[in-house]
């Protein structure tokens, strides 16, 4: 006996939903390996000074981009084998993602300060350290940093742009004398932005927890229509 018709397609909307999170997960997964390998930020790992923000928020996002293939797995063949202990498995691995995401929005918020001084720190020791040997991965790290927060040194002063040439954002005329200074930028983006990120946190639960109440929904329909078979 199949499954009732409104039931069903909660099964194909499981079955995209699980779908795209698999290839969310593998674009994150990508991403991370990427930044980890990539010989232009592989140095960045190795030495006694590496950046510890970065590093482990590339290690995060490979941590998280493997989690989301899983459960994204899991989501895909329970939702076409209508197999509940797939689905008990998604749900879980659900829940997991879905708490350490509200665990780790609390400590956001909480530790916003020190998040910003951290950040703050890993720019300017990456500067200092390309002051010093003039690597190019450095200068690639700060080459990505200043463009996308349209920055440009520590201080914007004519030796940070004699330094960092051909690192900051091109301007041209008055716009030169406008640009930041990337602590003030860094500070502009968590202070002016930060409703944005928590904005996108909130939605990515919402969807969440539809994901997860689908797949009950889903896991005990198949039981009931088990047990009347």
């Amino acid at each position: 006996m199949g499954l009732p018709g409104g039931i069903t397609c909660v099964k194909y909307l499981m079955f995209i939903f699980n779908l795209l999170f698999w290839l969310a997960g593998t674009g994150v997964l990508a991403v991370g390996l990427w930044l980890r390998f990539d010989p232009k930020t592989r140095n960045l790992f190795e030495g006694e000074s590496s950046p510890y923000v970065f590093y482990t928020g590339v290690y995060i996002l490979i941590a998280a981009g493997a989690l989301m293939m899983v459960v994204g797995f899991f989501g895909c063949c329970g939702a076409i084998q209508e197999s509940p202990c797939m689905l008990g498995l998604f749900f879980f691995f659900l829940l997991v993602i879905f708490a350490v995401e509200v665990a780790a929005g609390i400590w956001g918020f909480s530790n916003q300060s020190k998040v910003v001084d951290d950040i703050t720190q890993f720019y300017r020791q990456t500067y200092s350290n390309y002051k010093e040997n003039k690597q190019d991965a450095l200068k690639e790290t700060l080459r990505l940093f200043q463009e996308r927060l349209n920055c440009c040194g520590p201080s914007n002063t004519a030796e940070d742009l004699k330094i960092l040439e051909g690192t900051c954002p091109k301007k041209d005329g008055l716009e030169t004398l406008i640009i930041k200074s990337c602590p003030d930028a860094i500070d502009e983006v968590f202070n002016s932005k930060l409703h944005i990120i928590g904005a996108v946190g909130i939605g990515i639960g919402i969807i969440m927890i539809f994901g997860m109440v689908f797949s009950m929904m889903l896991c005990c329909a198949i039981r009931k229509t088990r047990e009347i078979v």
